[in-house]
This record gives structure tokens, C-alpha cells and sequence, in this order.
């Protein structure tokens, strides 16, 4: 009998995990963002997180377009400087444009991401940002980022990077492995401070 419930438990608990992780990977599907709901609101800052060229050209064009005063790029390899940036994202804006573009050389991952940007938030008088970033990777930027600036108005602005070449199977893991980081984030956190993310 008890053999039987040993077994039992050693089914149910891994079922269970899966069962879970199924549910929450299903609920971060769809509410993964499919367009940019604001695209008029002016923040003080537009904050880039790199990862695509997509990410670094829109947030350079709401820039040029007046969407906000300043641009942060968090995440930039070292070495890299204002005139490469513009280079791969074959920008090419005014002096005055380019005069307002920070770069931090910081982060990487995104938890370094919302550190470094809450320490130019701080450090520039920053109460409102537009945050660039893959639908895919909203979800846990968002997060990252309130927990870090609770005080700061961020305004999401995804972009939709093409995964033609991955095919459906390369992006469906793509979203399982944003998904895992993600509940893996909130769990931590949990863990480390006793309160429900």
C-alpha cells in the first residue's frame, strides 16, 4: 500500500509541475502583446533594450518624432559608441537628435537592464519612459522594471521582430525558454523577499 502511494506522489507531483507550467505558459501567450496600444503619449525618456536591430531603429524614429526628450539604449556591448549604433540601425538624424541618446554598457541580461536604466532614471530626473523591447520579451521587462522603478510611468512599445527563418517550432521554444526566465524571475523573487509577485 504504501509502495503504491510512493509511486502515486512521484506521478502526481511532476504532473502537477507540468500541468502548471502549461497553464501559466498559456496565460503568458496570450497576453502577450500583438501591437503597440499607445503611440501618442509623450514620455521623458525612451528606454531601448537591445537584442534587434528593430528595437534600436524604432526607438531612434519615436525619438526623432518627438515622442520623447531623451533616448537610453541599455545593454550595449562595450566599445560601441552613438556613431555605430546609428550605423546598424542606418539612422541618420540631426545633431540635435543625437545630442539627447545615452548608452549604457552595463547590462546583460534583463535584470542589468532594469538596474542600469533605474540608475539613469535616478540620476537624470526621469518620471516617465516608452520601453522598447520584443512582444515576446514585454511580459518580464515590465515586471523587471516595475520592481526596480515602482514610482516610474513606463509605457510599453513592442516591436514584432520577424521569425520567419526559426519557423513555427523555433519560435513556439522561443516562447517556452521567455516564459521559463520569466516564471523563474517571479519565483525568485517570492522566494527571496516572502511577498507574492
Amino acid at each position: 500500500m504504501k509502495a503504491r502511494q510512493s509511486v502515486w506522489n512521484w506521478i502526481m507531483v511532476p504532473g502537477f509541475l507540468v500541468g502548471a507550467w502549461l497553464a501559466g505558459f498559456l496565460l503568458f501567450v496570450v497576453q502577450m502583446p500583438s501591437q503597440v496600444d499607445d503611440v501618442e503619449t509623450h514620455t521623458d525618456a525612451i528606454v531601448v533594450l537591445t537584442g534587434g536591430s528593430e528595437r534600436i531603429t524604432t526607438g531612434l524614429l519615436l525619438l526623432d518624432h518627438g515622442l520623447a526628450d531623451r533616448l537610453f539604449v541599455s545593454g550595449v556591448h562595450k566599445g560601441v559608441d552613438t556613431v555605430e549604433i546609428l550605423k546598424v540601425a542606418h539612422a541618420d538624424l540631426s545633431k540635435n537628435v543625437v545630442s539627447r541618446i545615452d548608452l549604457g554598457h552595463l547590462a546583460d541580461d534583463t535584470v542589468g537592464n532594469a538596474d542600469e536604466t533605474a540608475q539613469w532614471v535616478k540620476a537624470n530626473s526621469i518620471r516617465s519612459v516608452r520601453l522598447v523591447t520584443a512582444a515576446y520579451h514585454m511580459q518580464r521587462s515590465l515586471w523587471e522594471f516595475h520592481r526596480v522603478m515602482p514610482d516610474t510611468k513606463i509605457i510599453p512599445h513592442p516591436v514584432f521582430p520577424d521569425h520567419g527563418r526559426s519557423g513555427q517550432i523555433g519560435y513556439a521554444l522561443l516562447l517556452a525558454s521567455e516564459y521559463s526566465k520569466y516564471a523563474v524571475a517571479r519565483i525568485r523573487y517570492t522566494l527571496r523577499t516572502g511577498e507574492a509577485s
